[in-house]
């Protein structure tokens, strides 16, 4: 692990060639899909990658450590999926008309609601923008841009804090409570 904390390619790849059919076979027992799994597993080793560093052998196996990124990894994913297969239940009884009012409404609320993060610095609005419209959790974020876990907390928290701020009064209804 010390070798693959400084940067070395032929240290991740042995990492990879003793450990990645087991690794694979985890996150396949939690997946039940060969492609997420292969992300998972892929996404693990990335994380290996750049934390190899943080690594502490008295804390425990290095395998036992890239199991566990990689099961943490296979579990965003299965939440990931399960957000976004769930659809909102729309009512069938909505009077006839009021569609085009409501989408003209939406409309212009999510155009508020880009106004208000454009003027957002640029790391707060990228949480932001990622965790609500990509539909990644934070901790999913903090892999994908390589910040700490409460980088990104703080960031959202302030992001959400200030578009609050920018949207007003209503802002609760948006973007929700503080």
């Amino acid at each position: 692990m010390a070798l693959v904390a400084r940067s070395d390619e032929q240290a991740l790849a042995e990492l990879y060639h003793r450990f990645g059919r087991l690794a694979y076979g985890l996150a396949f027992r939690i997946l039940r899909d060969d492609a997420l799994a292969q992300d998972a597993v892929q996404e693990a080793f990335l994380g290996v990658w750049r934390a190899a560093g943080r690594f502490t052998a008295e804390r425990a196996k290095p395998s036992t450590w890239l199991l566990t990124l990689v099961h943490r990894r296979a579990v965003d994913l299965v939440r990931r999926e399960e957000r976004r297969r769930t659809e909102p239940l729309q009512p069938e009884t909505e009077p006839l008309g009021t569609e085009a009012a409501d989408e003209a409404e939406l409309a212009t609320q999510r155009q508020t609601i880009r106004e208000a993060l454009r003027q957002l610095p640029a790391e707060q609005r990228e949480a932001i923008e990622l965790a609500y419209y990509g539909g990644y959790t934070q901790s999913e974020l903090a892999e994908r841009l390589g910040q700490p876990l409460g980088t990104i907390k703080s960031r959202m928290f302030t992001g959400l804090a200030r578009l609050r701020e920018h949207l007003g009064e209503d802002a609760r209804a948006r973007v929700g409570p503080a």
